[in-house]
């Protein structure tokens, strides 16, 4: 028995000190609900994101804070941010830039896009072509555009948040599966609570709602990387890794849906399960951190069958059906 005490007490003593990474996004949740009141689940999915180094497809009705949010993380992190606003007459040119003939030189020059920036807010990006559309596929998925030829980097970090509305379709056109699937999740942002739309009427009506331009940064981009290699060390039980890829399959062997998801699934439910137990205070994953985060990794992914759209049955509710046949490691 003291065996054992003993190597608790080791393995306990040997874990990631979190204190520095809770600290800092305590800060954040504080001043982002100093603007933002509630929503406090897109808040923490949000904030996953990040720590993980991925993109994020924020889907909701006007009028729930969508873009606001954006340039309140941009302002708490000190990093650059740009909002593109997506229209049907949108060019790729328009967003990744375009060679300008230079007669003082006789040379093209290249001139950057508003995407060369640190936080990318995509406005509505449902309502351009494909052709602007894809213009996103290569510096989403590799941090870079090409160019006549030539490589452009992106600065660190480099993060794209995409907007779309989920009942207004006229005018509209399909995000392609190989887009979405480079976010590594789709969150969905529903309205406020009684008490929580309250609070904002008697914030606005008082005067003492705070304008998001007077915050202060609180995580500066070194910073933000140190975090992320912290992330890195938290660890995934071979079990956890099992349950993963079963959780996949399972997607891909339902006849309940049309398309099942990729292995880029696998690696966001991993590296999402990773940052939000670092949230938690935790340097290992727990199967609860998977099932929560199973429906913003897999429902942008996979497709329902006609039968099952037929039916009324959303993503969400296939997604938790097929959680619950797959055995979870204990």
């Amino acid at each position: 028995m003291e065996t054992q005490t003993e190597e608790l007490k080791i393995n306990f003593e040997s874990r990631i000190d979190f204190t520095n990474l809770k600290d800092k996004l305590d800060s954040l949740r504080r001043e982002i609900g100093r603007i933002i009141i509630g929503q406090q689940e897109w808040v923490d999915l949000l904030l996953t994101a990040i720590l993980a180094d991925g993109h994020v497809l924020v889907e909701g009705v006007p009028g729930v804070a969508k873009t606001l949010m954006a340039k309140v993380l941009a302002r708490l992190i000190d990093a650059d941010f740009c909002r593109i606003q997506f229209t049907p007459d949108l060019m790729p040119s328009d967003v990744l830039g375009t060679s300008v003939f230079m007669p003082s030189t006789g040379q093209f020059e290249y001139r950057k896009g508003p995407v060369f920036t640190n936080i990318l807010l995509v406005d509505e990006i449902n309502r351009s072509p494909a052709k602007t559309q894809a213009a996103l596929f290569e510096v989403m998925e590799e941090r870079q555009i090409t160019n006549d030829g030539r490589e452009y980097r992106m600065d660190y970090p480099f993060l794209v948040i995409a907007t779309q509305n989920p009942v207004e379709h006229e005018g509209t056109y399909r995000l392609p599966e190989a887009q979405l699937d480079r976010f590594i999740f789709k969150i969905s942002v529903g309205y406020p609570t009684f008490e929580e739309e309250m609070q904002v009427l008697r914030l606005h009506d008082s005067g003492e709602i705070m304008d998001w331009e007077k915050l202060s940064p609180v995580l500066g981009i070194e910073e933000l990387e140190e975090l992320r290699r912290q992330i890195m060390q938290v660890r995934v039980d071979e079990k956890i890794k099992a349950y993963i890829v079963r959780l996949v399959e399972m997607t891909r062997e339902s006849g309940w849906l049309y398309l099942g998801a990729s292995p880029r699934a696998s690696l966001a439910l991993m590296k999402g399960a990773k940052a939000y137990a670092a949230l938690q205070g935790r340097d290992f994953v727990v199967p609860e951190d998977i099932i929560r985060l199973a429906q913003p990794v897999f429902r942008h992914r996979i497709q329902l069958s006609a039968e099952r759209e037929l039916e009324g049955i959303s993503v969400d509710q296939v997604i938790t059906q097929l959680a619950a046949k797959v055995e979870v490691p204990r």
